[in-house]
């Protein structure tokens, strides 16, 4: 198998390191190889948060520049920031809450790269399912409504979050990650 690599970021509080489990759980359960790291800006809510995860054979588990085949972003300007980590023809998904993202200097790089960029407001989606601070789950599942994610799937992404959410959270985990997936169908 070839390394996948995959960046994960956000800001502190938002749950990049629950969606990074859920990842590297769904990659062991098949088989894959995992290597993960995780950089944090300030030590507390709010600062940047930056996951690594490496699916195969990798060697060191910090994602290169120019090799990240996905880009997952729960804020719009750390997705900005985490643009270096793209590889050509690499799949960028991004949680806009205002529909702006990207700026046309990015659209530029990104057609220049063949970079496929699908945004969503996951804020809102989680938010109309009554839990606004689910936005990670609601992204999570719109990423597994798009094309080209292998080795990920929708169904094994969906039985990995049941296995890894906490009792109390389960349900209302597994309503958010689908809520997250018909959006993205409707694209």
């Amino acid at each position: 198998m070839n390394t996948v690599n995959i960046v994960l970021c956000g800001l502190g509080g938002q749950g990049i390191l629950f969606m990074t489990k859920i990842l590297a759980e769904y990659a062991l359960k098949k088989g894959i190889p995992v290597l993960g790291a995780e950089t944090h800006g300030m030590a507390q809510r709010g600062g940047s948060v930056v996951s690594h995860l490496r699916l195969g054979e990798a060697r060191s588990s910090l994602v290169p520049a120019g090799k990240a085949g996905f880009l997952i972003a729960l804020d719009p300007w750390e997705a900005y920031r985490g643009l270096s980590f793209l590889a050509e023809g690499a799949l960028l998904c991004v949680n806009s809450p205002d529909g702006d993202f990207p700026n046309d200097a990015v659209k530029t790089y990104m057609t220049t790269h063949g970079v496929k960029c699908f945004t969503a407001d996951a804020g809102k989606i989680a938010g109309r399912m009554g839990t606004p601070l689910s936005t990670n789950l609601a992204l999570l599942g719109f990423f597994s409504s798009l094309p080209d994610i292998s080795p990920f799937s929708h169904e094994g992404l969906g039985e990995t979050i049941g296995l890894v959410s906490p009792d109390r959270f389960r349900e209302v985990n597994l309503k958010v990650f689908e809520a997250g997936f018909e959006e993205g169908k409707r694209l």
